[in-house]
C-alpha cells in the first residue's frame, strides 16, 4: 500500500500561504511531527482545497497577493464553521489579527513564528474540535 496510508490519528492541516518556500518548509517540519499538511499558495486555492475535503484545522496567512486573508477566513467559516483557523500575521498587523478573531479565528501568530508555538496552537485547536 505504500507509506501514505491514512493514519487514524494523523492531523490534517490546510496551510494557506503564498510564500512557497515557507509553506514547503512548514509542510516538511510539521510532517515529521505526524501532521499532514496540504498547502495552498493562494486564498483561491485554499478555498478549492477545502471544497474537496475536510481538515482538522487551517493555518492562514492574512497577507496574500490574490485575496485578503480576512475574506478567506470568512469563506472558510461559511464552508466549515467548526474548523479552527489559526492566522499568521506580519509584524504590525495586530488590527488584522483582531479583525480575524472577530470573524471567528481560533488564534493568531506573528510571522516568523516558532515551529513549537505553531505546533502547540494546532494541537490546542484540534483538541478543541475533537
Amino acid at each position: 500500500m505504500g507509506t501514505h496510508e491514512a493514519h487514524p490519528h494523523a492531523v490534517d492541516i490546510l496551510l494557506v500561504d503564498d510564500e512557497r518556500g515557507f509553506a514547503d518548509v512548514l509542510r516538511r517540519r510539521l510532517g515529521r511531527r505526524g501532521i499532514r499538511v496540504t498547502t495552498a499558495l493562494s486564498g483561491t486555492e485554499g478555498i478549492q482545497k477545502l471544497r474537496d475535503r475536510r481538515f482538522h484545522a487551517a493555518v492562514l496567512d492574512l497577507k496574500m497577493e490574490d485575496m485578503d486573508g480576512i475574506e478567506v477566513l470568512k469563506i472558510f467559516k461559511r464552508m466549515d464553521p467548526d474548523m479552527p483557523v489559526i492566522m499568521l500575521t506580519g509584524h504590525g498587523s495586530e488590527q488584522a489579527a483582531r479583525d480575524g478573531m472577530a470573524h471567528g479565528a481560533f488564534d493568531y501568530l506573528t510571522k516568523p513564528c516558532e515551529l513549537e508555538e505553531l505546533l502547540e496552537k494546532i494541537c490546542q485547536a484540534v483538541g478543541r474540535r475533537r
